[in-house]
């Protein structure tokens, strides 16, 4: 099904304030445009282990720029498409301070506290 990349915005802010990051943004950009996903586990055939289900499959992080960056979706799978909800996009050392290790379980990853104080 057709991935629909909600927030794009919050891609390119930031980009804007990363512009090391631009190569990388654009690279993911362009894999998700051709990527044709019915289970999230075909996430994993589009990014292989650069993506990772998180909270129970609600969720994917994804590994970009070499370990860099990190951006954290919410997903929606439809009837007819996918739906990706940016959440949280960060250097791996702000990842790593908003996410515990134990990232399968609901609540572990504080991003939704996160977006509130944003």
């Amino acid at each position: 099904m057709k991935t629909k990349l909600i927030r794009k915005a919050s891609i390119e802010d930031f980009v804007v304030q990363h512009a090391r990051s631009k190569s990388s943004m654009n690279t993911f950009l362009q894999l998700l445009k051709n990527a044709d996903w019915n289970i999230p586990k075909d996430i994993n055939s589009t990014f292989g282990k650069r993506a990772d289900l998180i909270c129970h499959g609600t969720r994917v992080v994804f590994d970009l720029g070499g370990g860099m960056y990190r951006m954290i979706c919410g997903l929606q799978f439809r009837k007819k498409s996918v739906l990706l909800f940016v959440k949280f996009i960060g250097t791996h050392a702000e990842y790593d301070k908003l996410c515990h290790t134990k990232k399968n379980e609901v609540g572990v990853c504080d991003v939704d506290l996160y977006k509130s104080n944003t």
